[in-house]
């Protein structure tokens, strides 16, 4: 078959790399694609070995393409009137790379190929490429049967609004698999607090009591900042090849349709920024998976940020978006700086940070971080236990879905982890949580994000 230049140098990229790094059977693997034994083609696989030979099973076609395109003995047949021609395709069966030494430890899945996904999630091909999108169901459309989220506003304190983006059943049971079956199992930065097991806000807050000086900073829209090439470069980085990569990566990631941001229930509370945000592929809030490769995509922030910490002689830790740094002399003659080093290196990581949530907090003034005061031992705030409080009278009075504002599919648990946080730091204020909470009518029906009763 006659295919252009691009598609030629591509064809023997992939039959080099569909055996062994061997010089003999490379050059007859092309030669076999193009039908003749050319007097180039030994040279040829030798020079591909010697550059990509030590990552062999790693490389790509694409990356050995620009290779192919600039060898002379190429170039001259490819010019002579007999221009070359690509008799048969060759490619080498997919192949799970090896995780890297760091994670060599833990055990993933291996799903060498997108149908190995399918049969591991349960689902048809079919419906796996219905629920990755390939389908490329209108992304200017509302709200449709075949779009896979729906959408909710959730109002915060400061009056301006959260985005909730639910999965429906059929995605949301593939990623609950890929959380437990594979995010689970990879170790965020020690930094990190939030979302993992024997965690919370508590282990967040605890290295920074009694210190002189507290400082707490906020990453701005910290799952909607996470694309998808990053989270690409996720999977890929725990082996698997760039076909598999590239659908886990639709299963996690949503890009919000511009004709649902134009609803009734959404118009007007996003501005220009956040709308754009939406639109392309990110990580929603509202996926299960979202808040592990989150923590996972914040590695080289935490890494980074701990080392700044640690060169000052300080603490840090961060829970979802909540960055805390805390120490004592050396972290004070910095303390005017800290903050614009921080968010130069979030900016640099990808992410944002709000100024004008930042709090630098001696001595002398309440630290609080997440609701915890720190200032001599760790208290749940006044604030924070009457906000709940009160909401747990309201759903004894009112009903738990005056409550439910964000539509929470557990509400419940939450509440419950609420309370086991107070308790674990007051226990006098946890048991008046408790009574009031086993005061709560759970038999009434609760409206999930559909307005269904469940």
């Amino acid at each position: 078959m006659q295919l252009t230049l691009h598609q030629t140098v591509i064809a023997i990229a992939e039959a080099m790399l569909a055996g062994e790094p061997d010089k003999d059977s490379a050059a007859a693997r092309v030669a076999a694609v193009l039908g003749a034994e050319l007097p180039w083609l030994r040279q040829a696989a030798g020079g591909a070995i010697d550059r990509f030979g030590h990552r062999w099973d790693d490389t790509q076609a694409d990356e050995v393409a620009p290779f192919v395109a600039d060898l002379p003995g190429f170039v001259s047949a490819w010019m002579s009137d007999e221009r070359l021609t690509v008799i048969r395709i060759l490619r080498r069966s997919p192949v799970q790379r090896r995780l890297p030494p760091p994670l060599a430890q833990i055990e993933v899945p291996q799903l060498p190929t997108v149908g190995d996904l399918a049969d591991w999630l349960e689902l048809s091909p079919a419906d796996l490429e219905w629920l990755a999108n390939r389908w490329r169901v209108g992304a200017r459309e509302g709200s449709s049967p075949l779009h896979h989220y729906s959408y909710r506003a959730c109002e915060k304190r400061d009056g301006r609004y959260r985005l909730i983006e639910r999965p429906k059943s059929l995605l949301r049971a593939a990623q609950h698999k890929l959380l437990h079956g594979l995010l689970d199992r990879v170790p965020p930065h020690e930094a990190a607090h939030g979302f993992r097991k024997r965690r919370n806000i508590v282990s967040f807050a605890l290295p920074h009591v009694g210190q002189q000086l507290v400082i707490r900073l906020d990453l701005a829209d910290f799952f909607v900042s996470v694309t998808e090439a990053r989270v690409h470069s996720i999977f890929r980085t725990l082996g698997y090849t760039t076909a598999v990569a590239r659908a886990m990566t639709a299963l996690v990631t949503n890009r919000v349709p511009s004709g649902q941001l134009a609803a009734p229930d959404l118009r007007g509370k996003f501005d220009w920024l956040e709308q754009q945000r939406f639109r392309t592929r990110h990580l929603p809030q509202g996926a299960a998976t979202s808040p592990a490769l989150a923590n996972l995509c914040a590695f080289r922030l935490d890494t980074r940020l701990a080392a700044l910490a640690r060169s000052l002689n300080a603490n840090y830790t961060r829970y979802a978006d909540d960055l805390a740094f805390s120490g004592g002399a050396q972290l004070l003659s910095v303390a005017d700086r800290l903050p614009i080093k921080v968010a130069a290196i979030a900016i640099e990581e990808g992410f944002a940070v709000q100024p004008r949530k930042t709090r630098v907090m001696p001595r002398g003034v309440r630290q609080r971080l997440a609701g915890v005061v720190v200032n001599q031992h760790p208290n749940f705030s006044r604030d924070r236990f009457d906000t709940l409080k009160a909401t747990l009278t309201n759903c004894v009075k009112h009903g738990v879905a005056s409550q439910n504002r964000c539509a929470h599919r557990d509400f419940r648990a939450s509440l419950a982890g609420h309370i086991a946080h107070v308790t674990m730091l007051n226990s006098s204020r946890g048991a008046k949580l408790k009574a009031i909470f086993d005061c709560i009518d759970w038999d009434e029906p609760v409206s999930d994000e559909h307005g269904t009763a469940v």
